[in-house]
């Protein structure tokens, strides 16, 4: 039987598109997983979609290339059939595959897809998991579809366009003197964005000092940044030069900014206006060359209408600002860093040629179903947690043909899988209780930011009662909680914060989860970390 012919849409198929069309966002197919992992972050701009045109894929074609490149290759997996998979517009924003009967299986996610499945906006920027015959994973979602080449990847994997838009950032502003914010949330990457900015700069040759200003204790901040005179307070037996002038010619990287004490917030914003410093117990001012980057994961603008933060210093803080995106937010990068991660411990443990080795005809080494479940994971912890999740499933899997999590992490995988990135099972009906009345279910987006705040409160911080009560899934109540500019987690709580809240409370969780606002079971956390519940 001859096989079917397919739309040729590769981006060397297309070279000429209008200005509009090239920042306008597009449906893309990315490779997650691949028998061969090099080939992990390859995409295919499936253009002809907004034209209203099909486009088939199989393994014969189209290609699947890196953004800004010119060459690829089609998917070129022996076990996906020569069969095309189509891909349909649908409606605005809207896309439907259709399978073949006797061609290629395929699922998304978990479930296995026959005839035909579509899949609306809310699914499409989240990124849908397509599984192609139980070895390549790809994400169907939207993204800008003509990029120029980049040669300087300025120590930053991924190929998304978030990944990209941050690059742009620190290309533009690195051979300037203006100090720069960069916003994003814990692990995100923000430090490693400023080493690149150093880089890129005049200073490169310059040190770069890094300082965690959440580590240090309030009443030495000063001291440590701006340095101290020896007999200024008790302690001080020699003179001390602060980080400030230790970065003296180069950058000095301050992170958690927001955690800067109020008169630590006055020498700053002193500093950064006239070039010079006050050492601790000094009575004349120090000059300094030091250029000025800092990150927080806080809402600064929120803390200065609480009256923690000088809105002067955020103006000056922020001369140019960047924005890490999460990881939840470019998903197709999470197989390219996977890989990364993968060849770096690997090397590490001294584990054979290296992961190309593994590329097998048989069995792909990253199994299909662990694929999903890394691009299907809500990363709370960004691209720091990726990176141990990896550290454990390589050294978890050492000895065997393939990677496998341990009943552990794959219970924490399951347990945290972002709403919108795999379809879920519809819930058996729960019979409504008096204290939970039963709501029909509904998407996150309904949910605003005082019904959260309201529903939290009246389920005393159980995440668990207050997504039944919205009518939400536990994971959807999770990103909205992340997501709200007026809710926090039991991480964002200081050691100060959390030892004072259990003493006044007597050490009673409950209690102290509604006075602190956030959730009871990662309070309990906390509090053993910090040696003050039982074990």
């Amino acid at each position: 039987m001859q096989d079917k012919p397919f739309t040729d849409v590769s981006t060397a198929a297309t070279p000429r598109r209008s200005r509009e069309e090239s920042t306008r966002p597009a449906f893309v197919l990315t490779v997650v997983s691949h028998p061969t992992p090099r080939r992990a972050g390859e995409r295919l701009v499936l253009g002809a979609l907004s034209s209203g045109l099909p486009v088939s894929v199989s393994r014969v074609g189209p290609d699947f290339v890196l953004p800004g490149a010119t060459l690829g290759m089609p998917l070129a997996d022996t076990f996906i059939s020569r069969k095309p998979l189509v891909f349909e517009p649908a409606g605005p924003d809207r896309v439907r595959l259709r399978v073949e009967e006797g061609g290629t299986p395929v699922r998304v996610g978990t479930e296995p897809v026959t005839g035909t499945r579509e899949f609306g906006p809310e699914a499409l920027r989240e990124g849908v998991p397509l599984v192609l015959s139980d070895r390549v994973v790809l994400l169907l979602h939207q993204a800008l579809p003509f990029e120029a080449p980049t040669n300087d990847a300025l120590g930053m994997v991924g190929h998304g366009q978030g990944t990209r838009r941050v690059r742009e950032d620190v290309i533009r502003v690195a051979d300037l003197k203006v100090p720069v914010l960069i916003r994003g949330e814990t692990g995100s990457g923000k430090e490693l964005v400023a080493r690149a900015i150093h880089q890129r700069s005049p200073r490169r040759n310059g040190p770069f000092v890094s300082v965690n200003l959440g580590a240090i204790p309030k009443e030495l901040a000063a001291a440590e940044l701006f340095g101290a005179r020896k007999g200024a307070y008790t302690g001080a037996h020699q003179e001390r030069e602060g980080f400030f002038r230790a970065a003296h010619g180069g950058t000095l990287f301050l992170d958690e900014v927001g955690e800067a004490p109020p008169e630590v917030q006055v020498m700053l914003l002193r500093a950064l206006e006239t070039g010079e410093v006050y050492p601790v117990g000094g009575s004349a001012p120090v000059a300094v060359d030091t250029r000025l980057i800092t990150a927080t994961d806080a809402d600064l603008e929120a803390r200065i209408v609480q009256g923690s933060f000088k809105a002067p210093l955020l103006h000056r803080l922020a001369g140019y600002d960047i924005q890490v995106p999460p990881l939840r937010e470019r998903r197709e990068d999470i197989g390219v860093l996977f890989q990364h991660f993968a060849r770096e411990e690997l090397a590490s443990l001294g584990e054979g040629p290296g992961l190309e080795a593994m590329a097998s005809q048989e069995t792909p080494w990253l199994p299909a179903s662990l694929a999903v479940r890394l691009v299907s994971f809500a990363w709370p912890g960004n691209v720091r947690q990726l990176r141990n999740f990896t550290r454990q499933i390589v050294i978890g899997s050492r000895g065997q043909g393939s990677l496998q999590a341990s009943p552990r992490l794959e219970q924490e995988l399951e347990a945290a899988a972002a709403p919108g990135a795999r379809p879920s099972p519809t819930p058996a009906p729960v019979a409504p209780s008096a204290e939970e009345p039963e709501q029909a279910r509904r998407k996150p987006s309904e949910v605003s930011d005082a019904e959260l705040l309201e529903a939290l409160r009246a389920s005393a911080w159980d995440l668990k009662a207050a997504a039944q009560r919205l009518g939400i899934t536990r994971p959807s109540l999770y990103v909205l909680i992340e997501k709200s500019p007026s809710l926090r987690t039991a991480g964002d709580l200081s050691v100060e914060e959390i030892s004072r809240c259990y003493q006044e409370c007597q050490g009673d969780l409950d209690t102290m989860a509604r006075r602190l606002e956030v959730s009871k079971r990662g309070l309990q956390r906390r509090v053993r970390e910090l040696g003050l519940g039982p074990a």
